[in-house]
């Protein structure tokens, strides 16, 4: 089954020529606490955000408590803690998702997320979720990517730092699932992850490649890559949100506030305003120049460099490019000084 051009979610089309799709990724900004959880979501639709995405997992469902060396985070944001208790502090409560989907739906944003395991996706099916999220570390997982694939629904694919051999595997298997709404997001795992990691030249490569929507998951400080991004093709933005710079939480120091969101939101509107078409002007702009009689010149009057002047507006029928003719020739009329020229005023050569 080939992928389509386009993707579909919560009736939002999505692709090279739709409006880009703006994700809030709540991540565990809520800090698990569900009032806060509610928030984000009104913030990430007062900041104009298209969906508000979570993230479903448990930590032993990531991980094991065990305080063997390779469990231990030993460098990066998060080292001096075992997995374990990382994944413990940031998941999202289960019992919350009922009520964060409930409330995008009345906002009229949507909502979906990124399961890491069989009963992630189960419970998220009974809450009727319009679309998967499979996270970048997760591209390897296929038992994980078939079950996805089961569900029917559209699926965005974070790349990370997958190879494109990893990256061609994961679409082979989900092509032969059935899956045909498939995006992928061209993403830099580190936190946060400097400009010259990105690679945005990457994302029209994924998509000549895929034959699929493209787009980018962020995790730079800023705004600056994620609007570049719009301009390289990305049809997706995904962006870590929080509530604001006070917050200490996992992914609070790489996260973006709602209103640096509303910022972006408008400056990617902006973009795809600017990209606009392939096009040409079809008329003459008036401050260009076109040939002047420079003073009166008389009937039989040879043009010279004295008499004919190359100046602003244009408009007239002699054209710059034409001096080299006119020159050395006669005038057929009188011409009055400041009149633009016309070849019917040119004669022949002296």
């Amino acid at each position: 089954m080939p992928f389509k051009a386009e993707i579909c979610i919560d009736a939002r089309r999505i692709g090279p020529d739709q409006p880009t799709f703006v994700v809030a990724e709540m991540s565990a900004n809520h800090g698990q606490d569900l009032i806060k959880a509610k928030e984000l979501v009104h913030a990430a639709h007062e900041s104009g955000a298209d969906a508000i995405k979570l993230q479903t997992y448990r930590a032993d469902t990531l991980t094991m408590k065990c305080e063997q060396p390779h469990f231990y985070i030993s460098d990066g944001a998060w080292k001096g803690q075992y997995l374990y208790d990382l994944y413990k502090g940031a998941f999202m409560p289960w019992e919350f998702h009922a009520d964060l989907f409930e409330l995008a739906a009345t906002l009229g944003i949507c909502c979906f997320s990124s399961p890491f395991d069989d009963e992630a996706v189960d419970l998220l099916e009974q809450l009727n979720a319009p679309a998967y999220k499979i996270a970048s570390a997760e591209l390897i997982d296929h038992p994980l990517l078939t079950r996805v694939a089961r569900t029917g629904k559209p699926i965005i694919l974070s790349t990370g730092n997958a190879t494109l051999q990893e990256i061609d595997e994961a679409v082979r298997l989900l092509r032969g699932r059935g899956v045909s709404e498939l995006a992928l997001l061209k993403c830099t795992s580190a936190y946060p992850a400097p400009a010259e990691s990105i690679n945005l030249r990457t994302i029209s490569h994924l998509a000549e490649a895929f034959g699929c929507p493209v787009g980018f998951s962020d995790h730079t400080i800023g705004n600056a890559v994620p609007i570049a991004s719009v301009a390289m093709g990305a049809c997706i933005i995904e962006k870590h949100f929080m509530l604001s710079r006070d917050e200490k939480t996992t992914d609070s120091f790489f996260s973006t506030t709602p209103d640096e969101m509303r910022g972006l939101v408008h400056s990617i509107r902006e973009v795809e305003k600017a990209l606009g078409d392939i096009c040409y002007p079809e008329q003459e702009a008036p401050w260009r120049r076109c040939l002047y009689a420079a003073r009166d010149i008389r009937q039989g009057e040879v043009f010279s460099r004295q008499n004919v002047a190359n100046l602003r507006p244009g408009g007239g029928e002699l054209k710059p490019r034409h001096l080299g003719v006119v020159l050395g020739r006669v005038a057929a009329t009188e011409i009055r000084r400041g009149e633009q020229l016309k070849w019917a005023q040119v004669g022949q050569e002296k």
